[in-house]
């Protein structure tokens, strides 16, 4: 994995060495828990989006569905942009999937979506298993 990126833990090391838990990405994992507690696996995706979506506006979790990125060549602008299927309190990815097993190529994406935004924090889901399957990431080369 790249030095730049990295899994994030579910607490965040604070540079006098303590930790505070990530109260954010608790929030997101605990609505997505409760969807596919209500749901199950086997659903398409749209369908955990649609549900996700009624979830974080009844925790009051601020997002927007959707949310288009803008990539860059060379520092120009490209006409196809990147649409992380959520962006929450203005500065983290939920990205959702329903496959039978993530890969290095969802990872990637996610990845890709944190370098295009140089947000800090980006949520993977997937809903395709018996038990829901999600993992963390951080941008470490903004710390």
């Amino acid at each position: 994995m790249n030095r730049r990126w990295a899994q994030m833990n579910a607490d965040k090391n604070l540079d006098d060495g303590s930790s505070q838990r990530d109260s954010q990405s608790y929030a997101f994992v605990g609505a997505a828990m409760e969807v596919h507690s209500v749901l199950g696996c086997g659903f398409l995706e749209k369908v955990y989006h649609d549900a996700l979506e009624l979830e974080f506006i009844e925790r009051k979790i601020p997002f927007v569905r959707e949310q288009p990125i803008p990539v860059l060549y060379k520092g120009q602008p490209l006409s196809t942009p990147y649409k992380a299927d959520f962006v929450c309190f203005g500065s983290i990815i939920v990205e959702l999937k329903t496959i039978k097993q993530l890969s290095s190529i969802e990872e990637a994406q996610v990845l890709h979506y944190l370098k295009a935004t140089n947000f800090e924090r980006a949520l993977l889901l997937n809903f395709a298993t018996p038990k829901l399957d999600y993992k963390r990431y951080i941008n470490t080369h903004l710390r």
